[in-house]
């Protein structure tokens, strides 16, 4: 059977005879990401399916640091994509890829370099058992927690093999650890800082002689992978500390970032949250710009950061709220209103680091921001748009009554007829649901909080049962 991978025919032999018939040719993990990458460029294939806002900055980077062959270490504050970053590489090896069928480390065929496989290899020459490998096998990876240890990473004395009569100096007696058992892939340390000194300098030999030492065996095995770490510059710094001889080994260090536009932004939470209900898409950017205000805001401490996930909690937040109010007064389909917003600022107060002088108020803090993001895109979608009809029916004493368990037919209702909010429902992006109440509810709260925001209508807020309570014109 033969699959195609980046424009080569993979054929599936199954002995070491059949292999070299086929034509395979043997390369290294390195030249196998460096030429998939080039083939993807060349062929404008996307190359980090996923990876959001980098486009212009960090994969540049990244591209370069594959095709030297270099080793990295990703440098970034918490819940910039580090880890998912780092786990796309493993679209660009081949897609399948031979191994020494039962080998614990991935020996190439042509090349063992384990005691058993080279013993196999003279036992049996050219009819050596061949299996394949799928390039999701293909990658490891290890949160370095204070915990780990030599033998985690690099291997260990079995024990069990020892028990079994084999003698402490033979090979077989070792249990390898997850970076040998990558061998012929990617291997990825995550928060590398907190990975003990003692434990790093393990990864010497890994990183630039390419080979492992376990114990006092003499045991050269040398490997072939990529190597990667992710690191939060303040644990670079403080808490913990990459040692110098292996930050001196890693080829190349790459600074992510969080998005720099709204637009990625709202990619970002439109691509990784999981929303329960219909959340709007003037809401959607809402959460996207309160996420950047907390990011920038001097009340938070920057050097924590504000993770991407805050975003897509809040997101997700906002349509658990919908679909909340939908359970309870029957209202189909469940759609999110800008009454949902103010739900998320509860939830994800333990998301955000506050300086110390802002004890006591983060919640006020947070509630300030959420209304400045609201204010940003109410005057981005409607600030010109005509909205004298629903002035004029507060001028004339219109009260609203409006929460997160008020049906939008209630909300409509109060309001009655309305010239121009179908031009409202246009400017929000929900030109095509001006039939659905539940739509409509949510453009004309939207346009109400706006207005008030804006000082041209009164609000007052209270407690329902059950949940929240505002009064428009009271």
């Amino acid at each position: 059977m033969a699959e195609r991978t980046y424009g080569r025919e993979v054929t599936r032999a199954t002995t070491l005879g059949a292999l070299r018939a086929d034509g395979h040719v043997h390369r290294t993990v390195k030249e196998e990401l460096r030429e998939n990458l080039l083939a993807a460029m060349r062929s404008g294939e996307q190359r980090f399916p996923g990876i959001v806002g980098f486009d212009d900055t960090v994969l540049p980077q990244l591209e370069r640091a594959v095709l030297a062959g270099h080793d990295l270490v990703l440098l970034g504050e918490r819940g910039q994509g580090k880890t998912r970053l780092i786990r796309t590489l493993v679209t660009l090896l081949d897609e399948w890829t031979p191994v020494v069928e039962g080998c614990e480390i991935n020996d190439h065929p042509y090349a063992p370099v384990c005691g058993r496989c080279l013993a196999l290899l003279a036992e049996t020459g050219e009819d050596l058992p061949v299996a394949w490998k799928h390039r999701s096998q293909r990658y490891g990876e290890k949160l370095a927690t204070p915990d780990t240890s030599v033998g985690d990473l690099i291997g260990d004395i079995d024990p069990v093999k020892v028990a079994e009569g084999r003698t402490l100096g033979d090979p077989e007696t070792v249990h390898y650890g997850l970076v040998p058992r990558t061998n012929r892939g990617i291997f990825a340390i995550n928060e590398l800082p907190d990975l003990a000194e003692r434990i790093q300098v393990a990864l010497l030999n890994v990183l630039e002689e390419r080979d492992i030492q376990v114990r006092g065996y003499q045991l050269r095995l040398p490997l072939d992978l990529m190597l990667l770490a992710s690191a939060n510059p303040e644990d670079y710094t403080n808490r913990g500390r990459i040692i110098t001889p292996l930050k001196d080994r890693f080829g190349a260090e790459v600074r992510t970032h969080y998005p720099l536009s709204l637009d990625s932004e709202v990619d970002l939470v439109d691509q990784e949250a999981q929303l329960a209900a219909h959340v709007p898409a003037h809401l959607v950017e809402t959460v996207a710009r309160f996420t950047r205000l907390v990011r920038d805001s001097p009340s938070v401490d920057a050097r924590s950061g504000v993770s991407a996930r805050f975003a897509v909690a809040a997101a997700e937040t906002v349509a658990a709220s919908a679909l909340r109010r939908s359970a309870i007064t029957g209202e189909e389909p469940a759609v999110a209103r800008y009454s949902d917003l103010p739900a998320v600022v509860d939830t994800l107060l333990g998301k955000v680091e506050f300086e110390v002088s802002e004890e006591g108020n983060e919640r006020q803090v947070l509630m300030h921001l959420l209304r400045r993001a609201t204010v940003d895109t109410f005057r981005a979608h409607l600030a010109a748009s005509d909205l004298s009809a629903l002035l004029e029916k507060f001028d004339e004493g219109l009260v609203v009554e409006t929460g997160d368990l008020v049906p939008g037919t209630r909300l409509l209702e109060q309001v009655g007829a309305l010239p121009g909010l179908g031009h409202v429902l246009g400017q929000l992006g929900m030109a095509d649901d001006v039939d659905s109440p539940a739509f409509a509810a949510s453009a004309l709260e939207f346009a109400m909080e706006g207005l008030f925001l804006n000082r041209r209508i009164s609000k007052e807020e209270g407690e329902a049962a059950g949940g929240s309570r505002t009064l428009y014109g009271a």
